[in-house]
């Protein structure tokens, strides 16, 4: 039986080829590229797409962490902090093994802004990095460049691990309270657990409000953090956007729209509908949201909610988006026809439209692809100021 599973799991890896490229910040390694240096356009990546099928990529403040299909990990760029896991404090320009989860397979990792998050099929969590602010949860504000288990969670199956700038959140599997755990910096309430305004927690603590709801995904950039409800609901705490006050606890989105997916940067939130529609909440700054947009202020109300319109993404009407990411101040999309589009923050190349130039509105990224085949599929990432982006290649079935 163990046997057969494997020859279907190498199949199934063999079925898709998989053609990777990115842009952006690139002076700490990050891009992948094997330079140190800023790319203003995409750069394709032989390296990463010979790795193996990759499942799931998350970008950080300048790393990045690669989940294969079999559960493998691999790390790159910014490491002076411990955060690629491979026992030093060096930068690393290429994607590299992470040894230590050899004989383990991992199910989702997250990378905050210097320190990494990797979920194991057991539910184990396992954190390193920065832990000045108690971000790891090892209940001490050490740091650690190995992966180290959370001894916290040893008797609870850990689901996803979302890390921020200096914090991180957990959800947990089949749990209908007390789901979602937060740790590190809550001096924005990015925590959730409390009212008022806190210091850091090194100690894992619930995330208040949501053991009402079923929460299916979480999310956290800067010292925001975000969750997505199995009906659709988006919930925000955090600093505050656009100016407005902080949420020390979270705060549902009050609204007509449905949300798949969610997505965090340092000044603005995005959500995509199931219809396919892009919708903004606060960035202004560098053009994340349209300068002709006028976002409607946010306002508390008595029971918890918030009351706040998320403003449709100009430029792109009838237009229907697939996927979503956001860097620090910089977005990006892919819609069902393939395209790659980006706007906001462009100082670094991140928008990869050959300049340095910010954008108020998306425009195309010239990847020289266009989607006519149903098997080939993408998906855009976003680090702080650096951008990745995959092309899927279905196979025809082996028989």
């Amino acid at each position: 039986m163990k046997l057969m599973e494997e020859e279907e799991k190498k199949i199934t890896e063999e079925e898709e080829e998989q053609v990777w490229w990115s842009w952006g910040a690139g002076t700490e390694g990050q891009l992948g590229t094997g330079r140190f240096q800023d790319e203003h356009l995409p750069q394709l990546l032989p390296s990463l797409s010979s790795s193996g099928p990759i499942s799931l990529l998350s970008c950080g403040g300048a790393h990045v962490i690669a989940l294969t299909t079999s559960g493998k990990v691999l790390t790159w760029g910014r490491g002076t902090s411990g955060q690629l896991g491979h026992g030093d404090l060096v930068n690393s320009l290429q994607p590299k093994p992470l040894e230590v989860f050899k004989s383990t397979v991992v199910t989702h990792v997250s990378a905050g802004w210097n320190h990494s998050g990797f979920v194991s099929d057991t539910g184990c969590l396992f954190t390193c990095g920065d832990g000045s602010f108690g971000q790891l949860g090892h209940c001490d504000y050490k740091s650690h460049s190995f992966p180290v288990k959370v001894s916290y969670f040893a008797s609870k199956h850990v689901e996803q691990i979302a890390c921020g700038m200096r914090h991180s959140l957990v959800l947990l599997k089949g749990h209908s309270r007390d789901q979602v755990y937060g740790f590190g910096s809550g001096k924005r309430g990015q925590l959730g657990i409390c009212k008022d305004k806190i210091g850091s927690i090194n100690v894992p603590q619930v995330t208040l409000g949501l053991g009402h709801v079923k929460i299916t995904s979480i999310c956290a950039n800067g010292d925001h953090s975000a969750a997505l409800s199995a009906d659709g609901n988006l919930y925000i705490w955090g600093r505050g956007f656009s100016g407005t006050s902080n949420d020390y606890y979270p705060q549902c989105l009050t609204s007509s729209l449905s949300f798949t997916q969610a997505a965090l940067g340092w000044n603005h939130a995005l959500g995509l509908t199931g219809d396919g529609e892009v919708h903004m909440l606060g960035g202004d700054r560098h053009g994340e949201l349209s300068k002709s947009q006028k976002m409607t202020p946010v306002k508390h109300l008595s029971e918890g909610s918030k009351e706040a319109i998320m403003e449709k993404i100009p430029g792109i009407d009838m237009i229907k988006v697939l996927e979503i990411a956001a860097g620090a101040e910089h977005s990006a999309l892919i819609t069902e026809n393939g395209l790659t589009m980006t706007w906001g923050w462009g100082e670094h190349g991140q928008l990869g439209l050959g300049n340095t130039s910010d954008q108020s509105n998306p425009q195309m990224v010239r990847l020289g692809h266009i989607c006519t085949n149903r098997h080939t599929t993408f998906k855009v990432y976003c680090g702080s100021g650096f951008t990745f982006a995959v092309r899927k290649d279905r196979l025809p079935s082996r028989t």
